[in-house]
Protein backbone atom coordinates (compact mmCIF):
# COMPACT_ATOMS: atom_id res chain seq x y z
CA UNK A 1 0.00 0.00 0.00
CA UNK A 2 1.55 3.39 -0.92
CA UNK A 3 1.35 6.70 1.21
CA UNK A 4 -1.61 7.49 -0.85
CA UNK A 5 -3.57 4.29 -0.54
CA UNK A 6 -2.32 4.43 3.51
CA UNK A 7 -3.73 8.12 3.93
CA UNK A 8 -7.40 7.33 2.19
CA UNK A 9 -7.59 4.43 4.50
CA UNK A 10 -6.95 6.24 7.92
CA UNK A 11 -8.76 8.97 6.49
CA UNK A 12 -11.85 6.93 5.55
CA UNK A 13 -11.62 5.20 9.76
CA UNK A 14 -10.92 8.93 11.20
CA UNK A 15 -14.15 9.89 9.36
CA UNK A 16 -15.91 7.34 10.74
CA UNK A 17 -15.22 7.34 14.07
CA UNK A 18 -12.21 5.42 15.01
CA UNK A 19 -10.30 6.80 17.75
CA UNK A 20 -7.46 4.02 17.19
CA UNK A 21 -6.97 6.04 13.77
CA UNK A 22 -6.97 9.42 15.34
CA UNK A 23 -4.21 8.18 17.33
CA UNK A 24 -1.97 6.74 14.67
CA UNK A 25 -2.88 10.02 12.85
CA UNK A 26 -1.64 11.84 15.75
CA UNK A 27 1.58 9.39 16.57
CA UNK A 28 2.34 9.80 12.59
CA UNK A 29 2.61 12.96 11.97
CA UNK A 30 2.56 15.07 15.63
CA UNK A 31 7.12 14.94 15.26
CA UNK A 32 6.83 16.26 11.80
CA UNK A 33 4.24 19.03 13.32
CA UNK A 34 5.57 19.80 16.70
CA UNK A 35 9.23 20.57 14.89
CA UNK A 36 7.40 23.09 12.35
CA UNK A 37 5.33 24.95 14.98
CA UNK A 38 8.76 24.91 17.60
CA UNK A 39 10.67 26.78 14.95
CA UNK A 40 8.21 29.26 13.96
CA UNK A 41 7.36 30.34 17.56
CA UNK A 42 10.37 29.59 19.07
CA UNK A 43 8.65 28.29 22.54
CA UNK A 44 7.96 24.74 23.25
CA UNK A 45 4.87 25.55 25.40
CA UNK A 46 2.99 27.50 22.60
CA UNK A 47 3.86 24.78 20.48
CA UNK A 48 2.62 21.96 22.22
CA UNK A 49 -0.51 24.24 22.05
CA UNK A 50 -0.21 24.50 18.77
CA UNK A 51 0.13 21.25 17.48
CA UNK A 52 -2.80 20.12 20.36
CA UNK A 53 -4.58 22.71 17.97
CA UNK A 54 -4.14 21.45 14.78
CA UNK A 55 -5.29 17.88 15.25
CA UNK A 56 -8.75 19.40 16.99
CA UNK A 57 -8.96 21.57 14.05
CA UNK A 58 -8.62 18.90 11.79
CA UNK A 59 -10.47 16.18 13.39
CA UNK A 60 -13.33 18.58 13.65
CA UNK A 61 -12.71 19.50 9.87
CA UNK A 62 -11.98 15.69 8.18
CA UNK A 63 -14.94 15.99 6.41
CA UNK A 64 -14.19 18.97 4.42
CA UNK A 65 -10.53 17.35 3.51
CA UNK A 66 -10.63 16.98 -0.42
CA UNK A 67 -7.78 15.15 -0.42
CA UNK A 68 -6.36 17.20 -3.19
CA UNK A 69 -2.93 17.41 -1.44
CA UNK A 70 -1.40 14.68 0.68
CA UNK A 71 -2.91 14.26 4.82
CA UNK A 72 0.64 15.61 5.85
CA UNK A 73 0.41 18.87 3.62
CA UNK A 74 -2.76 19.60 5.09
CA UNK A 75 -1.60 18.89 8.51
CA UNK A 76 1.16 21.36 7.91
CA UNK A 77 -1.23 23.97 6.33
CA UNK A 78 -3.49 23.74 10.17
CA UNK A 79 -0.03 23.75 12.20
CA UNK A 80 1.45 26.90 10.69
CA UNK A 81 -1.79 28.79 10.61
CA UNK A 82 -2.14 27.64 14.36
CA UNK A 83 1.06 29.57 15.17
CA UNK A 84 1.01 32.04 13.15
CA UNK A 85 -2.39 33.12 14.93
CA UNK A 86 -0.71 32.94 18.35
CA UNK A 87 2.10 35.26 16.61
CA UNK A 88 0.21 37.98 16.04
CA UNK A 89 -1.60 37.57 19.26
CA UNK A 90 1.45 38.22 20.94
CA UNK A 91 2.80 40.73 18.41
CA UNK A 92 -0.26 42.36 16.89
CA UNK A 93 1.28 45.40 16.02
CA UNK A 94 4.62 44.37 14.42
CA UNK A 95 4.15 44.07 10.56
CA UNK A 96 4.74 40.26 9.18
CA UNK A 97 6.20 41.09 6.30
CA UNK A 98 9.57 40.33 5.48
CA UNK A 99 12.30 42.65 4.25
CA UNK A 100 12.50 42.77 0.23
CA UNK A 101 15.42 41.48 -1.24
CA UNK A 102 17.53 40.92 -4.38
CA UNK A 103 16.81 41.72 -7.86
CA UNK A 104 12.87 41.88 -7.44
CA UNK A 105 13.70 45.62 -5.34
CA UNK A 106 15.29 44.54 -2.17
CA UNK A 107 18.61 44.35 -0.55
CA UNK A 108 21.34 42.60 -2.05
CA UNK A 109 23.83 40.65 1.55
CA UNK A 110 26.36 43.40 2.25
CA UNK A 111 28.99 40.28 3.14
CA UNK A 112 28.77 37.39 0.38
CA UNK A 113 31.45 34.76 2.07
CA UNK A 114 31.67 31.47 0.67
CA UNK A 115 30.80 28.82 3.45
CA UNK A 116 32.22 26.07 1.02
CA UNK A 117 35.67 27.57 2.23
CA UNK A 118 35.10 26.03 5.56
CA UNK A 119 36.21 22.23 6.65
CA UNK A 120 33.02 19.96 6.65
CA UNK A 121 33.80 19.66 10.46
CA UNK A 122 33.30 23.08 11.22
CA UNK A 123 29.09 22.59 9.88
CA UNK A 124 29.40 19.92 12.86
CA UNK A 125 30.53 21.73 15.34
CA UNK A 126 27.70 22.68 18.34
CA UNK A 127 28.89 26.21 18.40
CA UNK A 128 27.54 26.29 14.63
CA UNK A 129 24.60 24.05 14.64
CA UNK A 130 23.60 26.61 17.49
CA UNK A 131 24.07 29.84 15.36
CA UNK A 132 22.62 27.93 12.35
CA UNK A 133 19.27 27.49 15.00
CA UNK A 134 19.18 31.04 15.82
CA UNK A 135 19.76 32.63 12.69
CA UNK A 136 16.68 30.55 11.45
CA UNK A 137 14.43 31.13 14.61
CA UNK A 138 15.47 34.91 13.73
CA UNK A 139 14.51 34.75 9.90
CA UNK A 140 11.07 37.15 8.88
CA UNK A 141 7.87 34.97 9.68
CA UNK A 142 6.76 33.85 6.06
CA UNK A 143 10.58 33.08 5.11
CA UNK A 144 11.03 31.02 7.72
CA UNK A 145 7.78 29.07 6.87
CA UNK A 146 9.37 28.40 3.46
CA UNK A 147 12.44 27.44 4.75
CA UNK A 148 11.56 25.41 7.50
CA UNK A 149 9.24 23.71 5.39
CA UNK A 150 10.71 23.55 2.00
CA UNK A 151 14.81 22.63 3.78
CA UNK A 152 14.27 21.55 7.15
CA UNK A 153 10.90 19.13 6.62
CA UNK A 154 12.02 18.20 3.23
CA UNK A 155 8.53 18.43 1.78
CA UNK A 156 8.32 19.21 -2.07
CA UNK A 157 7.98 22.70 -3.50
CA UNK A 158 4.75 22.04 -4.30
CA UNK A 159 3.72 20.32 -0.90
CA UNK A 160 5.23 23.61 0.46
CA UNK A 161 2.92 25.74 -1.80
CA UNK A 162 0.13 23.84 -0.72
CA UNK A 163 0.66 23.70 2.52
CA UNK A 164 1.10 27.55 2.61
CA UNK A 165 -1.66 28.46 0.28
CA UNK A 166 0.52 29.70 -1.82
CA UNK A 167 1.83 29.40 -5.30
CA UNK A 168 4.84 27.57 -6.00
CA UNK A 169 7.01 30.75 -7.85
CA UNK A 170 6.44 32.34 -3.88
CA UNK A 171 7.70 29.60 -2.44
CA UNK A 172 11.19 29.46 -4.64
CA UNK A 173 11.11 33.14 -4.44
CA UNK A 174 10.59 33.15 -0.54
CA UNK A 175 13.15 30.28 -0.37
CA UNK A 176 15.57 32.28 -1.96
CA UNK A 177 15.14 35.30 -0.07
CA UNK A 178 15.33 33.20 3.42
CA UNK A 179 19.03 31.78 2.13
CA UNK A 180 19.99 35.06 1.44
CA UNK A 181 18.73 36.23 4.47
CA UNK A 182 20.39 33.68 6.33
CA UNK A 183 24.13 34.33 4.12
CA UNK A 184 23.85 37.60 5.50
CA UNK A 185 23.43 37.05 9.13
CA UNK A 186 25.53 34.39 9.46
CA UNK A 187 28.52 36.01 7.09
CA UNK A 188 30.48 37.76 9.44
CA UNK A 189 30.21 34.52 11.83
CA UNK A 190 31.24 32.24 8.86
CA UNK A 191 34.57 34.72 8.35
CA UNK A 192 35.49 34.58 12.18
CA UNK A 193 35.53 30.87 11.77
CA UNK A 194 37.48 30.69 8.28
CA UNK A 195 39.65 33.21 9.51
CA UNK A 196 40.31 31.11 12.98
CA UNK A 197 40.62 28.26 10.70
CA UNK A 198 44.02 29.89 8.51
CA UNK A 199 45.35 30.99 11.74
CA UNK A 200 45.45 27.10 13.08
CA UNK A 201 46.51 26.07 9.72
CA UNK A 202 49.51 28.68 9.93
CA UNK A 203 51.14 27.58 12.81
Amino acid sequence: MNDTDSDRALLARIRAGDKLACAECIELHSPGLYRVALRILGDETEAEDALQETFLNAFKSISAFDGRSGLNTWLYRIVYNAALMRIRRRQPTVSVDEPALDEEGGELPRQLFDWCCLPEQDFDSSETRVQLEQAIGELPEKLKAVFVLRELEGLSTEATAQALDVSEEVVKTRLHRARLWLRERLSGYFVELAHAHTQSVEK
